[in-house]
């Protein structure tokens, strides 16, 4: 899991500039949709929807959207019917891509994504040639000036984590993604605060690319997840210092 915090120092940039757009409302509300399509629209037996409801309150979706995407989702309402669809490919350096989408019209997708990579130095793969590098799991980020490893250890384990990491500034907590919802209620519960709390991709191995490279995955990261399609975006680089801390 080495770079994860610094691989979200990334998206957390791009939240915040999403976060001053209504796009960020359609991925949230997309999330609703496939969240209640895959496991029915009661948030108490759903860990992803009420994974997905949480986000939304966070970014301030109206409560009244977030029930109108659950029924959609459930099929309550009509609508536009969206499909998740993964996508994969390499960008810049032979980096491994991994696109999450929500689409109501695949083929347009896969195109429209196809010219971003092949504009931005990347290209499409076939299904299966980077998935296999990733995994997925629930990972809570805390501060290394408020935990220690031990005592994040001992609560963790009584929440059912799976281990801790050191990743630089932050302690980095996973757990198994079935396991999430519950280690993040004992959390909560017991009053330990978390920085972030997410269901996410981990890359297995990072690849470090230099400053050149890290410049045109930027810009290839940013054309991905200003898509309107485009949920997630995923990559096993390491940026160099000199671009993490112009990110800040």
């Amino acid at each position: 899991m080495a770079g994860h915090s610094k691989w979200h120092n990334i998206q957390h940039r791009k939240s915040r500039q999403d976060a001053k757009k209504s796009k960020i409302f359609t991925k949230v509300t997309k999330e609703i949709v496939l969240a209640a399509k895959a496991g029915g629209g009661n948030p108490e037996t759903n860990p992803r929807l009420r994974a997905a409801i949480e986000a939304a309150r966070s970014v301030n979706l109206p409560k009244d959207k977030i029930e109108t995407a659950i029924k959609k989702g459930t099929g309550e309402l009509g609508g536009d019917n969206i499909e998740e669809v993964i996508y994969e490919g390499y960008g810049p350096g032979g980096v491994a891509i991994l696109i999450e989408a929500a689409t109501d019209n695949r083929n347009r997708t896969v195109a429209e994504l196809r010219h971003i990579l092949s504009k931005n130095g990347g290209s499409m793969g076939e299904s299966g040639c980077v998935a296999w590098m990733f995994e997925k799991k629930g990972v809570f980020s805390f501060a290394k000036d408020k935990y220690s490893e031990e005592e994040l250890l001992e609560i963790g384990l009584e929440a059912g984590i799976e281990d801790i990491e050191d990743d630089g500034d932050v302690w980095q907590v996973k757990c198994d993604p079935k396991d999430f919802s519950k280690v993040k209620a004992y959390f909560d519960e017991q009053g330990v605060k978390y920085i972030e709390a997410q269901l996410t991709m981990i890359p297995q191995n990072t690849v470090e690319v230099d400053v050149e490279t890290g410049q045109k995955l930027l810009r290839l990261y940013d054309a991905l997840d200003d898509h309107d399609d485009v949920q997630n975006v995923y990559a096993n680089f390491e940026l160099p210092d000199e671009l993490l801390n112009e990110l800040g």
